[in-house]
């Protein structure tokens, strides 16, 4: 209950700042999906220092880059997370204890203070005013980091609550609502699933993953689900499993996605399944976390676009120099309003690249990098990453525009295309595709049927047929293992060059 909640919250505050955390330091999450990181994260800012969720998948090195980056002076853990947390703390000075949920061993590499979470929830003194303002930070969330190191971005409590209050009205939640939350806390996506729940009083059915999706479909008819967050690789599964049986869940009225464009084949299915639901596609960047995002019943109208920008906020595309792009002209999208983030953490070079003078004197506007265009009637379509647009024969190509023919062809469940080097083209296309369970096909198959729908130069010069597309820890396709994909990769994996 969030009686409970608000006593555990108060209790976990007031331990934090027994063990000399102040306001602004940062206190570092490395756990599951859990109630225990739930209370952790409303602990953190009520003691008033910053939150920072690491996913429990990611590696000690990585974790130790994160450590020392923010310089968390407070990390909670649980007990099988402990001996990977070990590993990173011996590169993180600034870490003066660690609070560790589940039974462990009292020893600690460099013998910093371990406190049990139960006791930490023992305590009986109240935190003290934190004297916070909403132009504070609140949280660091890292990037997902697939090239270089992964970057802290800093979203303040005034931006995070605007955001939260912004995609609340648009999904049109209420107290009644029970969010089912397989996302990680992690990803900016999985944790306003809990600011969402907590700022209604509606319910979260916290699941740890979605890696196991029977589970999560039985909780969905346990609990009577009515909100499902995903994203496209988690629909993928979903009607794959519908295909080999049918699905229906008539509790859920509402579905989102976000994180990757949603194939528009997919919708109709996602009907099957989900009768009753509203399905929003929405756009957004971990630096606002939600930028755009299309009324449900425009979703026949407007097919492939993610819709206008939330509620309070402004979109822009913007030419190289500057201009508004016309109606249907690419440019980048810059996103306005009090959602953008503060900036990256120690990083003010990279920094100014994203932060952009808006059209407001003294206003820092967020350029997203990523390509879009607009109809005429302002609606918003995603071309692509910034640095995904593959020149084939002197043509620029979307690879999301070729993904969405090969998500339409029979039997393919999971597709993407990068750009590889090419000797004769300069670049080439390469399609990675997964076929559902007990359909076959060959290279010049899928060739075949791309070329039915697509100009000759958006047809994949090469398919690789993979059993399953590399993910990131948030579950979206990872572009980066694909693109150091190589042809002895593994003998799950076979490639058909044309």
């Amino acid at each position: 209950t969030y009686s409970e909640l608000v006593q555990s919250v108060s209790a976990l505050a007031a331990t934090m700042q027994r063990l000399g955390v102040k306001r602004g330091d940062r206190v570092a999450l490395y756990m599951e999906n859990s109630m225990a990181c739930a209370i952790s994260i409303f602990a953190a800012s009520l003691a008033a220092s910053v939150f920072v969720v690491i996913n429990p998948q990611t590696r000690p090195d990585r974790v130790r880059f994160i450590l020392e980056d923010c310089g968390a002076v407070l990390v909670l853990t649980e007990a099988h997370l402990l001996r990977h947390l070990e590993a990173a703390l011996e590169g993180a000075p600034d870490v003066k204890a660690v609070i560790c949920d589940g039974s462990v061993d009292p020893t600690l590499a460099r013998e910093l203070p371990l406190v049990p979470f139960t006791e930490a929830l023992a305590a009986t003194n109240t935190p003290q005013p934190s004297n916070c303002i909403p132009r504070d930070v609140a949280s660091l969330v890292y990037t997902s980091g697939t090239t270089g190191q992964p970057k802290g971005v800093m979203m303040t409590h005034r931006g995070m609550l605007f955001v939260t209050e912004s995609v609340v009205e648009y999904l049109r939640l209420g107290s009644d609502d029970r969010i089912l939350n397989v996302l990680p806390f992690a990803f900016g996506y999985g944790l306003y699933q809990l600011l969402q729940a907590a700022m209604l009083g509606a319910t979260l059915v916290l699941e740890r993953s979605f890696a196991y999706p029977a589970q999560v479909f039985t909780r969905i008819e346990q609990q009577g689900a009515t909100v499902f967050p995903g994203v496209p690789t988690m629909y993928a599964s979903i009607l794959a499993a519908h295909a080999r049986k049918p699905l229906c869940f008539p509790t859920v009225t509402r579905l989102t996605n976000a994180a990757a464009a949603l194939p528009e084949h997919y919708v109709p299915k996602l009907r099957e399944v989900f009768p009753n639901a509203l399905l929003f596609q929405m756009y957004g960047q971990t630096e606002c976390k939600r930028v755009c995002y299309l009324e449900p019943e425009l979703a026949l109208s407007k097919p492939g676009s993610v819709g206008k920008a939330i509620p309070g906020t402004e979109v822009l595309v913007l030419r190289a120099d500057g201009t508004v792009a016309d109606p249907d002209e690419v440019g980048v999208l810059h996103v306005r309003g009090d959602h953008v983030m503060a900036g990256y953490w120690n990083q003010p070079e990279l920094t100014d690249v994203a932060l952009k003078a808006g059209p407001v004197p003294g206003e820092r506007m967020l350029c997203t990098g990523d390509h879009f265009r607009a109809d005429a009637e302002g609606f918003l379509y995603f071309v692509a990453r910034g640095d995904d647009i593959v020149k084939v024969r002197g043509e620029k190509v979307s690879p999301v525009e070729v993904e969405n023919v090969l998500h339409g062809l029979p039997g393919v469940q999971e597709a993407a295309v990068v750009g590889v080097p090419d000797e004769l083209w300069g670049s080439a296309l390469r399609a990675f595709v997964a076929l559902r369970p007990g359909h076959t096909s060959s290279a010049s198959e899928i060739r075949q049927l791309c070329g039915a729908q697509l100009e000759g130069y958006k047809v994949p010069k090469e398919v690789v047929f993979l059993t399953e597309l590399p993910k990131t820890h948030s579950g979206k396709v990872s572009r980066k293992e694909l693109k150091d994909w190589r042809p002895d990769a593994g003998e799950s994996q076979r490639s058909e060059p044309t």
